[in-house]
């Protein structure tokens, strides 16, 4: 089954953080995240809304990893970055929780700095 597909720009700086962002808002997409997957490609992440916290058990890669605040302006609009944890590493990186986040982008090593993110930076997540 495919899933929706998104984009995530950061509106602050100008930049694209993710140009094919997979939806994870299933309870199975948020149970499987990126376990068994061999790698997350340039360009690639997964988007877990509601989220605040995250887990590498499993996973076979590091990632970057973007913790997003609710919406600022009602049900939609952009999320500010509560906070960003880069290169977490497999098996041993481990977040279990981040006050005030409630959605989670996992991006590939390097995603973070290429997209020029900061905390404090709103963060739009779109249909593709």
């Amino acid at each position: 089954m495919s899933r929706k597909r998104l984009v995530a720009r950061n509106i602050s700086r100008g930049t694209v953080v993710a140009e094919r962002l997979e939806d994870g808002s299933s309870f199975w997409a948020k149970f499987m995240g990126l376990m068994g997957r061999g790698s997350l490609p340039r360009g690639d992440g997964l988007w877990l809304p509601g989220e605040n916290g995250i887990h590498m058990l499993f996973m076979r890669f590091s990632i970057d990893v973007l913790f997003l605040s609710k919406p600022l302006s009602g049900k939609g609009g952009p999320r500010q970055v509560i906070s960003a944890r880069k290169a977490v590493r497999p098996w041993l990186g481990v977040v279990w929780y981040v006050r005030g986040a409630k959605g989670v982008m996992e991006l590939p090593v390097g995603a973070i700095d290429a997209s020029k993110t900061s905390v404090g930076d709103e963060i739009s997540v779109d249909p593709l």
